[in-house]
């Protein structure tokens, strides 16, 4: 298996293991398996791997966003307060970005939550295809290598205890995220939060009297310049009544 065909056959597999939401076999693994088996040339075969992969994350996570049809008004606005907690400002949006690029959690469910939220999906996708294109040079550039953990990578898909937890919380993750009223979560967080309160006007007793207005129109004088104003006030009327 050379060629073309052959590396027409290896896109399609690695395009069609990732629109799997879960349990799909590493894409690194699958390149590997037909750069040993079939002798495809490396730089075609981890160019269109990148762009299979992330082509068919791509496909899976506009299937997600195509679900939110199917959700009442209520689900739709706590996905809304959930994508603006996450992505509400440039340094969270450059996380999502490195995360997509560079993370070692299954992408698949990252993808699926990413359409569920209604997110921007072509700058996660590009950044999801160029993480790829750098860790799939480094496996099939050493494809003898890489080689023989081929069985145990496969294997560890159904029987790594480790694996199975990892896309077991994952899959968690999306059910929460869908189950979670986020909006009241949110605001509850909130109000609990102490670095979220507003800061008191003042530590000391008797508030009202601190908005006592003083001589000179200050609005928020304190309850020692009201006493000063006053005894001021005493010592002009005893000048004026006189001995």
């Amino acid at each position: 298996m050379s060629g073309a065909g052959g590396l027409a056959i290896a896109l399609g597999c690695v395009f069609a293991v990732n629109l799997l939401p879960a349990f799909g076999p590493p894409t690194w693994a699958v390149l590997v398996y037909f750069e040993v088996s079939g002798d495809l040339p490396v730089v075609p075969l981890v160019l269109g791997g990148a762009l299979a992969a992330a082509s068919g994350r791509l496909v899976l996570a506009t299937s997600s966003r195509r679900m939110r049809g199917h959700f009442s008004a209520a689900r739709i606005e706590s996905l809304a307060a959930a994508r603006a907690a996450l992505t509400g400002d440039r340094r969270k949006a450059a996380g999502g970005l490195a995360l997509f690029a560079v993370s070692p959690l299954p992408s698949a469910q990252l993808f699926v939550a990413a359409g569920l939220l209604a997110v921007r999906l072509l700058p996660l996708t590009a950044a999801f295809f160029a993480g790829r294109l750098v860790s799939y040079s480094i496996y099939v550039g050493g494809a003898t290598l890489a080689a023989d953990r081929l069985g145990d990578t496969f294997g560890d898909v159904f029987t790594s205890p480790l694996g199975i937890a990892v896309q077991v919380a994952m899959l968690a993750g999306l059910v929460a995220l869908l189950r979670v009223d986020w909006r009241k979560y949110l605001r509850n967080k909130s109000t609990t939060d102490p670095q979220a309160r507003p800061t008191p006007l003042s530590d000391e007793p008797n508030e009202p009297l601190d908005r006592a207005r003083s001589p000179s129109g200050d609005a928020t004088a304190r309850p020692h310049d009201v006493a000063r104003a006053d005894t001021d006030h005493e010592a002009r009327a005893v000048e004026l009544t006189g001995p």
